[in-house]
């Protein structure tokens, strides 16, 4: 399948929901609504019926979770000290160099990775997919919470850290389908049937409230910054991703371009709730969303094109 031919697909989706959504066909009422079914109900049903599925024994490899999460470890640091040393004479730095290492280093995996990954590499391969995303945003979330109140002890609230990430339905359905993969309770095969038709729309309509977001966030005066973030986030990070798992662990082949892929996809829109929740940084995140999910439209293909060559 040419590159072409994967990307397409995925850009008119995203397309599509960005063109209905600037002419105002779509308010942002009615996509937060097409959100919501999306992200509490479609595609926690495609994660947990997926991975219920996946076969685990080849999925779960330490070696394609280190090649991932090692670089983006790394990148997140390099991005918090890259800010902290051009705002050096800003005080306090601890919370926004956080923020800005989460950009740096959040991936867009469900809307973005997972999609190029199934178009590219086909569905066999969505077991390694969901292996490696299933504890990208408790990782990052929780790290930068945790950094970013520390600045603010009175705000801070560890409960309420533990529940958003422990019932966050991304979690909870990854976790849950990972669970009952591995003690083989047996479900239903019309609760499967069930599951499988609620999840059919989940990648489709992930694209399209993509598109429509990124109407709804505008560039800001900031764009140094947020062009600095999105050169880390889909050249530096998958870069390094591609150079430890090639060079360092032996990854070859498709373990080795899920890992590359999930990579070098845009920041996540997520990472804004977390700059929001934090109140550091708005909007070179929500800049960085845009930049780098339309300059991933380049760097993806250029990718996509060294992995499957």
């Amino acid at each position: 399948m040419s590159t072409l031919s994967i990307i397409f697909p995925l850009l008119f989706m995203a397309i599509l929901g960005y063109g209905f959504t600037a002419k105002g066909t779509f308010t942002k009422e009615r996509i937060a609504g097409i959100s919501q079914f999306t992200f509490y109900l479609s595609i926690p049903a495609f994660l947990f019926i997926n991975m219920y599925q996946a076969d685990l024994a080849k999925s779960f490899q330490i070696k394609s979770l280190a090649s991932f999460y090692l670089p983006v470890l790394v990148t997140y640091c390099i991005g918090g000290v890259l800010y902290a040393w051009l705002n050096r004479q800003r005080k306090p730095l601890l919370g926004p160099s956080a923020v800005f290492g989460l950009g740096c280093s959040y991936s867009n995996t469900i809307l973005v990775g997972l999609p190029v990954i199934v178009g590219a590499l086909g569905d066999e391969m969505i077991g390694n997919v969901f292996a490696i995303i299933t504890f990208h945003s408790a990782l990052l979330f929780s790290l930068t919470l945790l950094l970013g109140h520390k600045q603010d002890r009175a705000s801070f609230d560890l409960w309420l850290l533990l529940k958003g990430i422990v019932f966050n339905p991304i979690v909870l359905s990854l976790s849950g389908g990972l669970v009952l993969n591995l003690l083989q309770v047996p479900l239903f095969d019309d609760l499967v049937s069930g599951l499988t038709l609620l999840s059919t729309p989940a990648l489709a309509c992930a694209l399209f409230v993509l598109g429509a977001n990124l109407s709804f966030y505008k560039i800001s005066q900031d764009w140094q910054l947020a062009l600095a973030a999105s050169f880390i986030k889909l050249v530096l990070l998958p870069f390094s991703v591609y150079l430890i798992g090639r060079y360092i662990f032996g990854l070859e082949g498709d373990n080795l371009a899920v890992s590359v892929l999930l990579s070098a996809s845009p920041l996540g829109v997520n990472a804004y709730l977390i700059a929001m929740q934090v109140k550091q940084q708005q909007a070179i995140i929500a800049s960085t969303v845009v930049l780098s999910t339309i300059l991933s439209v380049i760097t993806m293909s250029v990718w996509l094109a060294i992995l499957m060559s």
